[in-house]
């Protein structure tokens, strides 16, 4: 939901209109997000993504409307305690700082550089189709981790430009990475042992989304051997394989483009899982 949020900001800067941001930057106790949940106003007051829902929300909307008005970037503290305990009645117990930006489109200095930061696609396998895929997804503005666990694959000769190339065993394919809600993770190994290894260890990790390559046949087996293990159909459902989206594709290059047009459905709020 923060990517899409971000994505959604970035558009209307190129169009050159202004907006209200709001992000939880911090909290304390039980609260219903937590840090790092944006939501936007337009300045018809139309929103995209949540700092929680309930009265936080509306309180929160309704400073976005004032600060249209002001133009003062501010930031506020709210108690999610009863009302009679000085709280807006939410009951959750806990605390959040929400700071609501006014954003000037003539001006997005402070935007950019707090939200300049690209998603990050992580990599695993970094065969034909990884290395077609890679440079595509830098076009569009995802940052590239390439993980694999063959060195003659994995280098800087084949992947330049990422922004990580790694050389490890598949059975700890997120050693030292840490994924969260806004990470892509592909799986695009030379085998499908070797992608049910890692989409293992992906159903574990928070993501944006989730794509394994495969046959039906292939998937169907990886899905039912990870169902069989105890992981939920819920969280199966949310898997894209086979990967990308349908345009009949079958050289790695057509291939890499199905992805990354299923990446940026996704990016962009209109995902199918």
């Amino acid at each position: 939901m923060a990517d899409r949020v971000i994505y959604v900001a970035r558009e209307l800067l190129e169009r050159g209109e202004d907006f209200v941001m709001a992000k939880v930057v911090d909290t304390h106790g039980s609260t219903p997000r937590k840090k790092g949940a944006y939501l936007l106003m337009k300045a018809n007051g139309d929103r995209i993504g949540t700092v929680g829902g309930g009265k936080l929300e509306a309180e929160t909307e309704r400073i976005c409307r004032e600060t249209f008005k002001t133009k003062k970037s501010q930031i506020y503290h709210f108690r999610l305690t009863k009302e009679e305990q000085g709280g807006i009645d939410m009951r959750c117990g806990g605390d959040a700082d929400i700071a609501i930006d006014y954003i000037d489109a003539s001006n997005p200095a402070n935007f950019t550089e707090d939200f300049g930061q690209r998603t990050t696609a992580y990599i695993f396998g970094a065969g034909h189709v990884a290395q077609a895929l890679e440079p595509i997804l830098r076009y569009i503005g995802f940052e590239t981790v390439v993980m694999d666990d063959r060195a003659q694959f994995a280098n800087r000769e084949r992947y330049p430009e990422a922004k990580e190339v790694i050389v490890g065993d598949f059975e700890d394919a997120f050693k030292g990475i840490e994924t969260d809600q806004d990470s892509y993770i592909i799986i695009v190994t030379r085998g499908h042992a070797a992608d049910l290894t890692v989409l293992r260890q992906a159903v574990t990790k928070e993501n944006a989304y989730i794509g394994m390559i495969g046959s039906r046949g292939k998937v169907k087996t990886n899905l039912d051997q990870l169902a069989s293990e105890g992981v939920s159909k819920k969280t199966l459902d949310k898997i894209y394989s086979p990967i990308g989206l349908e345009i009949y594709s079958e050289t790695p290059e057509e291939i890499a483009i199905s992805i990354a047009a299923e990446m940026i459905q996704v990016r962009a709020g209109h995902g199918t899982r």
